[in-house]
């Protein structure tokens, strides 16, 4: 069926006024999230991010209804991103890589969204965030934990799974830690943590998991 020209020229303002919604949205987000790293969820208010968004309350009010469905729009973005950033980087086909590019390739993308994204680690560690943000970071941290311990097992297919789920989550609280300190420092000293980073990961798992590339198994993918 072929579109009129009426027809067109009726959906094209529409698309321009999704576009712009769109665009709104995602300075209002951006907005909040500049504030709540600021604040704390708890001490943020509407004004103050309408204020950074540089637009009045009634059109913040227009997309959300209150700061907290700003924050569980901000924790789901946060967390599409953080599951973007290692669909590839947790990849099975990762484990045959040698250990320095291994902890390259996973490390890399998580330090650099932990950066671009403060206000995420302030609301999970503020405590007082929307139970449906933690809830959500609860689900996809589930799904980063389980892809690194099979990247584990399949570097060292010897470890019973409670051996491999203790390497797992020590290897998350060395990163943690490492975390704090990168996220603290910018410039220079955040680029010598985040090497002393990699090298506290890579002085731990060597011994466990081994240092050298893998030969593929027959079979695998």
């Amino acid at each position: 069926m072929t579109e009129t020209a009426e027809t067109s020229s009726t959906r094209r303002p529409a698309r321009r006024r999704q576009a712009r919604g769109e665009k709104r949205i995602d300075q209002l987000l951006r907005a909040a999230g500049r504030v709540f790293h600021e604040k704390g969820y708890a001490g943020a208010t509407t004004n103050a991010i309408a204020r950074e968004a540089q637009v009045s309350p009634g059109t913040l009010y227009q997309f959300f209804p209150n700061k907290e469905a700003l924050a569980i729009e901000l924790g789901r973005r946060y967390n599409q991103e953080l599951r973007d950033a290692h669909s590839e980087a947790l990849a099975p086909g990762n484990a045959l890589l040698p250990l320095d590019d291994l902890i390259d390739t996973v490390i890399d993308p998580l330090v650099a969204f932990s950066v671009e994204n403060p206000a995420f680690h302030t609301l999970l560690e503020g405590g007082d965030a929307p139970e449906g943000y933690a809830r959500e970071h609860d689900t996809v941290s589930a799904s980063l934990v389980a892809s690194t311990q099979a990247l584990v097992q399949a570097r060292a297919p010897e470890l019973t799974d409670t051996e491999a789920e203790r390497i797992t989550q020590m290897t998350f609280a060395i990163f943690k830690g490492g975390l704090d300190l990168i996220s603290a420092h910018t410039g220079a000293a955040r680029d010598a943590y985040t090497t002393q980073l990699k090298s506290a990961l890579r002085g731990y798992l060597a011994p466990l998991v081994g240092t050298d590339a893998l030969t593929p198994r027959p079979g695998d993918a």
